[in-house]
C-alpha cells in the first residue's frame, strides 16, 4: 500500500519505524513545524521528522494540514494515511483524500480516554489496566469505528514516559496487524458505544499541582502520571517543588504539613496518611534524592510545604 504517515512525538516513531521497515511504500510523512524546545529556546525538529528523514522519506510540515497541505497530500495519492499523535484535527477533505481511509493508534481502549493525553489520564484515573486501539479516523475527536486492542496491565511503580514506550511499542505491532488483516479483508470493525466513553482535557503544567488534601493514592498517581511532563509539583514561598518520585509513608498531620525532613527522609501529611517525597528539584537546582537535598538545605517540621522557602 501506499502510505503517508501522520505523527509527531515519540510514541509515534515505532510505528513509523515499523511502517518504514515493512513492504509497505511510505510515500510521505507530516509532522508538526520545527519549533523551540528549553531554556535555550534552540529550535528542534519532532522525533518524527528526524526518523523520516533518517529512511529518506520525504517530509511536510503545515501548520494546518487541513489548509497548508492538503495540496500535498492529494499529491501523494495515498492508498491508506496512518496517525499516530499527530497534534492536528483532520478535516473531511483530508480524510477524503486516501482511498482506504486514515488508520489512528491511539494510547487506550477505546472509547475510553479520548482526547490528546490518554496515557497520563488513564494513571491519573487509577485504572488498573490501558493499551492501544487502531481505529479508523472520522471527523470527530477519536469517535471513528474500532478496529483492533491491545491490553496491558499498569504497573504499580511505572511511570506515564514508561508506559508511554511500552505502548508505542505495542502500538507499532498493532498497527502492522490491522494493515495485514485490511489488505486480507478480515479485519473487524466495531463502532464505540458513546454510553462508555470518556473524553479528557489536553494535560497542562497546572494539571502537575499537587493537592495534599488528596488521599496518598490520588498524590502518588499524580507524580506517576505527570512524569516526565509536566512532572508533579507542591508550591513554596519562592517557586515550585517538582516531586519526580514518592511513596506512601507513616504519618498523619494537616493536609500538606512537613512530618519528617531529615536523613529518614522528606514526609508530608496527606488527606488520609503521609507520602515520602523521595527524588525531588528545588527552585533553581538540579533534580537530586531528597535525603540529599535536606542535608544542605534543612527544612523546619510542623510547618506547611507551602510555607518553606527552598
Amino acid at each position: 500500500m501506499r502510505i503517508v504517515f501522520m505523527g509527531t512525538p515519540d510514541f509515534a516513531v515505532p510505528s513509523l519505524r515499523a511502517l518504514a521497515e515493512s513492504s509497505h511504500e511510505i510515500v510521505g510523512v507530516f509532522t508538526q513545524p520545527d519549533r523551540p524546545k528549553g531554556r535555550g529556546g534552540k529550535v528542534q525538529m519532532s522525533p518524527v521528522k528526524e526518523v523520516a528523514l533518517e529512511y529518506g522519506i520525504p517530509v511536510f510540515q503545515p501548520q494546518r494540514i487541513r489548509v497548508d497541505g492538503i495540496d500535498d497530500l492529494k499529491a501523494l495519492a495515498p492508498d491508506l494515511c496512518v496517525t499516530a499523535a499527530f497534534g492536528q484535527i483532520l478535516s473531511q477533505e483530508v480524510l477524503d483524500v486516501p482511498k482506504m481511509g486514515t488508520v489512528n493508534v491511539h494510547a487506550s481502549l477505546m472509547p475510553r480516554h479520548r482526547g490528546a493525553g490518554p496515557i497520563q489520564w488513564a494513571m491519573l484515573s487509577g485504572d488498573p489496566v490501558t493499551g492501544v486501539t487502531t481505529m479508523l479516523t472520522d471527523a470527530g475527536i477519536d469517535t471513528g469505528d474500532m478496529l483492533l486492542k491491545t491490553e496491558v496491565t499498569i504497573g504499580e511503580e511505572e511511570t506515564a514516559g514508561e508506559l508511554t514506550d511500552r505502548l508505542a511499542n505495542e502500538g507499532a505491532t498493532l498497527l502492522l496487524e490491522t494493515l495485514r488483516r485490511m489488505e486480507a479483508g478480515d479485519c473487524p470493525r466495531e463502532k464505540q458505544d458513546e454510553a462508555l466513553a470518556t473524553y479528557d482535557p489536553k494535560v497542562t503544567k497546572e494539571l502537575g499541582k499537587l493537592d495534599f488534601a488528596e488521599t496518598t493514592r490520588q498524590c502518588l498517581l499524580r507524580v506517576r502520571a505527570m512524569s516526565p511532563w509536566p512532572c508533579a509539583y507542591a508550591e513554596v514561598q519562592n517557586g515550585v517543588l517538582k516531586v519526580w518520585r514518592a511513596k506512601a509513608a507513616q504519618g498523619q498531620g494537616t493536609p500538606g504539613q512537613v512530618l519528617r525532613a531529615d536523613k529518614g527522609g522528606l514526609v508530608i501529611a496527606t488527606g488520609d496518611g503521609a507520602m515520602e517525597l523521595c527524588e525531588i528539584q528545588a527552585p533553581n537546582a538540579k533534580r537530586m534524592e531528597a535525603k540529599a537535598y535536606l542535608l544542605g538545605h534543612p527544612i523546619s517540621t510542623g510547618i506547611l510545604l507551602s510555607e518553606v522557602t527552598l
